[in-house]
């Protein structure tokens, strides 16, 4: 590999952990419209105007014990968590994608981790991410071939108007919502980014590994049940995300077929 690669995938590695931390502050205020320039971080408890120094990715984090300098107050570990997983998702892009396929890798995996912390905090999935993700993928897969652009273009149409129906029939039996429209948007751009034939994938990791982790904060006793209730709200982007990364990085589950 050459020295600029090198020197490149260097400085992309770097810039994860930063973009990690970016992606909870976006997560956060994006949708309540809290600036994201102008507003300076600041403890959640004291209000305390956080130095550049106290702002460091992960390193400040373990100086300060995980908690604020000015009052002691613990700091969530979710801003800690955020940082890692970027840093992580990174690792595993250089480690798996070929080639100039590394970047936008990255940036998907950044994306659908700014998109699961803001379902997570919000039960939100903004259009001004789900939306730019979806033309991503489309030309990612333009760029690979013009076969997989199309299938990624056919994908993004079926995930989007399959998932569509499902929440207008769901509609029409309950009488309520079961799948938001950010969830129907992100099926789309995951339709787009591993083509029709991976969206039965991307669902069934979806869906099992919501379950399985309903069942382990069940275990924990963080959760009365271990059935959901009629009306309780699951921040199903989180396992969405979870399903198009994997799906996106290592292909399509073959159910046993040859």
């Amino acid at each position: 590999m050459e020295t600029g690669v090198h020197i490149q995938l260097w400085i992309l590695i770097i810039a994860a952990p930063f973009m990690g931390s970016f992606a909870d502050c976006l997560a956060q205020r994006l949708p309540i419209c809290r600036p994201l320039i102008a507003s300076r971080s600041q403890c959640d408890r004291c209000a305390a105007v956080l130095t550049p120094i106290e702002l460091v990715p992960i390193v400040s984090w373990v100086v300060l014990g995980g908690k604020c300098r000015h009052c002691l107050a613990l700091v969530s570990p979710i801003y800690v968590t955020a940082e890692l997983s970027a840093a992580a998702l990174t690792l595993w892009s250089v480690a798996v994608m070929p080639g100039w396929l590394i970047w936008p890798t990255a940036a998907l995996g950044w994306a659908l981790l700014t998109l699961a912390l803001m379902d997570f905090y919000h039960f939100v999935l903004a259009d001004i991410l789900v939306l730019p993700l979806l033309l991503l993928g489309v030309a990612v897969n333009f760029s690979i071939s013009e076969a997989q652009g199309i299938a990624s273009f056919t994908g993004a149409a079926i995930g989007y108007g399959g998932a569509l129906v499902v929440r207008e029939i769901y509609r029409l039996v309950r009488d309520r919502d079961g799948l938001g429209l950010g969830d129907v948007k992100l099926l789309a751009a995951a339709g787009a980014w591993v083509s029709w034939e991976g969206l039965p994938s991307v669902l069934f990791i979806a869906s099992s590994t919501a379950l399985a982790a309903w069942l382990f904060l069940w275990s924990l006793k963080l959760t009365p049940s271990p059935h959901l209730k009629c009306d309780q709200r699951v921040p199903f982007g989180i396992f969405l995300a979870i399903g198009l990364w994997i799906v996106w990085l290592h292909g399509p589950i073959r159910f046993g077929l040859a």
